[in-house]
């Protein structure tokens, strides 16, 4: 394990080691913590709790994206350091407002809204091959092919390979959870696969262009000031792994809330139009992506705290999004149409390219999901991937229908 980076000199607040799998931002360790105060140690530097402080660090200048530390953190080096380096979430000040202007233009909500009927259309397609069943394994049998499949009509390529694509998504994605350093190899596998894959589009593209989304990042590698052969293929790389991972885990972390609040499954398939609503609480109270990561440019004080610089700042997205000081009550409730910002989406100037496409696919998901499968609850126990870290269901049995 690598040595922490910079330490919290602070002895007074209490210590979170994130680093254990054993470790859950949603513990009552961590409730209690906030109700002491908005902050909390970690190995890497500071974490914040409360949805105040968490909402004006977000935006803090002397602040910049933490993410490209993670692989610092955790001692990776090799070919995914490289890549998670390079990609426009880790990158910053031109570089970032280049290769950002370049992907944003296919995540707008008009586009998304074009491809409503598709994700309809293939959310009933799945949602038929199960449902005579009364019962399915939820993340294969519809999370994985709904979210892979969606963003392979995002990029206009065939989605008949979307088990492949989604294993390799799957192991890219461990180098984001606290369990990176144990499954290196599975990552760097699934990392040259999926790169292999976009070099094969890529080309497949210069030779026979067409008139989508992946075709305008082609062309714009024509001119290398706007975007070259590497940033290309990272980007392709990123669109595949940030598409299908955090739908897919936010697709499972959703049905285990309404699983656990079974009166909102029926109201949301008896009212489908909450489903947008449905989706901001899931994100609000579950979000699969547990932290946003700030790190500090230099030395500098937050709220009397000395925060030497290249300290981490985990800003915990669920914690300030059930902060009762905010969110009252912070219950699960779909009903809920105007409540305060969360941050499972980020923040900032790196707020979440995808989030119109995600929001967009989870809202259709949803409700055609709770209008067909009512009495959801599970038939097993569920797996799930440590609750920290960017995190969701592994195996997730569910059954539905009458419970006779």
């Amino acid at each position: 394990m690598a040595l922490p980076l910079s330490p919290i000199d602070a002895p007074d607040l209490p210590f979170f080691d994130v680093s254990n799998p054993a470790f859950s931002v949603r513990s009552e360790l961590v409730r209690a913590a906030r109700e002491s105060g908005p902050y909390a140690r970690t190995p890497y530097g500071l974490a914040v709790l409360r949805h105040q402080e968490v909402s004006r660090l977000v935006n803090d200048k002397r602040l910049i994206q933490g993410s490209a530390a993670w692989s610092r953190h955790n001692g990776i080096t090799g070919p995914w350091a490289r890549w998670w380096g390079n990609i426009v979430l880790n990158k910053e000040g031109a570089d970032h407002v280049r290769m950002r202007k370049l992907v944003n233009p296919a995540f707008s909500s008009r586009h998304v809204e074009g491809l409503v009927p598709k994700f309809q259309d293939l959310a009933n397609e799945l949602i038929d091959s199960f449902v005579d069943d009364g019962h399915c394994e939820f993340m294969h049998q519809f999370s994985e092919p709904y979210s892979t499949r969606v963003i392979c009509k995002l990029l206009g390529v065939d989605d008949s390979d979307w088990e492949t694509l989604a294993l390799w998504a799957e192991q890219i994605s461990l180098a984001l959870s606290i369990a990176a350093r144990d499954r290196l190899d599975e990552v760097e596998e699934g990392l040259a696969a999926m790169g292999a894959y976009a070099d094969g589009l890529i080309a497949e593209r210069r030779s026979h262009p067409k008139d989508d989304f992946l075709q305008t990042l082609v062309d714009a590698n024509v001119d290398a000031d706007r975007l070259d052969d590497e940033e290309l293929r990272d980007t392709v790389i990123l669109l595949f792994q940030g598409g299908i991972d955090t739908t897919r885990n936010q697709l499972g972390l959703g049905i285990d809330l309404f699983v656990r609040h079974p009166e909102q499954w029926t109201l949301l398939g008896q009212q489908p139009d909450l489903a947008a609503n449905a989706v901001e609480e899931i994100m609000r109270s579950r979000p699969t992506t547990t932290w946003v990561t700030r790190e500090a440019i230099d030395d500098c004080e937050i709220d009397g705290i000395f925060i030497p610089q290249g300290t981490t700042i985990h800003l915990f997205t669920e914690s300030s999004g059930t902060d009762d000081r905010v969110f009252n009550p912070p219950t699960f409730d779909i009903t809920q149409g105007d409540r305060p910002k969360h941050f499972g989406f980020g923040g900032g100037r790196h707020y979440c390219l995808g989030h119109f496409i995600a929001r967009g696919d989870m809202t259709e998901a949803f409700a055609l999901l709770a209008s067909r499968l009512p009495n959801l609850r599970y038939a097993a126990e569920p797996s799930f991937l440590p609750d920290s870290g960017n995190t969701g269901p592994v195996r997730q049995p569910i059954a539905f229908g009458s419970a006779g």
